[in-house]
């Protein structure tokens, strides 16, 4: 039974995935994401409910569009599936309907903002905003509001300013050249989420995580593909996604890179 259940979790997170990527590919484009009928971005075909079934639809497919045969793409499947994970991973935890609905809503914004990042290499505010809300709302929600103010309850409340103004700082010096504006918003509400040392765990292991990608990048451009042009040292690289993949990692291990603590897969 307890199977059984993780496969309707995983199926349903599926279904949200489907409606994630319906998010990010229409977020800022003019047309709502929660109207109109899904259609191929290249012949207009509106797609009929077995195109839509979140990761078989494209595997049964082949990847292509059943009417102009055009190469969809492969990021259908992949957020679906991770959105599955997802899903999985939250139930796991074993928290309150209430928080685990919570839960999966920041999570499921986060997940948009980095594949939003990684399409366009930019952090939309609206999105990024509404993070941040999410973030302070799970303060609020975690401590009785009569001592939101009490030590060491306010060290949570600044921890979203104090990780957001180095990311300011930055950006403010180099007038945007080594960060973006975003990447800073994206922090705060790291911060307000995790805390001041997990929050600092995360952004800490997102730098890590994001120079290592960099220099395996030209590393394998330089070694097997002998590339003249590519990625290198004055490549703009999204930092975002880093920043997200260092939150779920956070999140999940309780890594603490101040106290050296980690609670790998406790939830299992």
């Amino acid at each position: 039974m307890d199977f059984l259940m993780l496969i309707i979790v995983f199926i349903f997170g599926t279904i949200i995935g489907s409606f994630l990527n319906v998010v990010i590919y229409r977020y800022n484009s003019g047309t709502s994401s929660l109207t109109g009928r899904s259609q191929c971005f290249s012949c207009g075909k509106t797609l009929s409910w077995r195109e839509l079934i979140p990761i078989f639809s494209f595997i049964i497919s082949r990847g292509r569009c059943t009417s102009c045969g055009v190469r969809l793409s492969w990021q259908y499947p992949i957020i679906e599936t991770l959105s599955g994970v997802m899903f999985v991973a939250v139930f796991l935890l074993g928290k309150p309907i209430l928080e685990t609905t919570f839960l999966l809503a920041t999570f499921s914004t986060l997940l948009v903002i980095a594949v939003y990042d990684l399409r366009h290499q930019i952090i939309p505010d609206g999105l990024v905003t509404l993070f941040a809300l999410l973030g302070l709302a799970k303060f609020f929600l975690a401590v009785d509001v009569s001592r939101a103010f009490y030590f060491p309850y306010v060290w949570t409340l600044i921890a979203g300013p104090m990780l957001f103004f180095p990311f300011w700082a930055l950006w403010f010096i180099s007038r945007g050249r080594w960060l973006g504006l975003g990447d800073g918003k994206l922090a705060l509400g790291i911060g307000w989420f995790l805390g001041a040392t997990l929050g600092g765990s995360a952004i800490m292991l997102a730098f890590w995580i994001g120079a290592a990608y960099a220099l395996l990048v030209m590393g394998v451009q330089k070694i097997f593909y002998h590339a003249k042009k590519g990625l290198s040292m004055k490549s703009e690289i999204p930092f975002g996604p880093f920043l997200i993949l260092a939150v779920f990692i956070v999140y999940f291990t309780r890594v603490n890179f101040f106290d050296g603590s980690v609670n790998f897969l406790s939830f299992l």
